[in-house]
């Protein structure tokens, strides 16, 4: 069961780090700051894609 908490743990701390970088990108000026959030929330989810831009 230990290694199941820890598994879980894992799995919510990296929901919470995701949506603060959502947010952070949402809020990002310029297109230097886009680009190092959309980094770092490639390396905790590979195959995110950001949704369409909105018309």
């Amino acid at each position: 069961m230990v290694e199941r908490r820890s598994e879980l743990n894992r799995r919510y701390h990296r929901k919470k780090k995701l949506a603060k970088l959502k947010a952070r990108l949402a809020e990002a000026k310029s297109n230097a700051e886009r680009e190092a959030i959309l980094r770092k929330i490639h390396i905790l989810s590979p195959w995110w894609q950001p949704p369409p831009p909105q018309e």
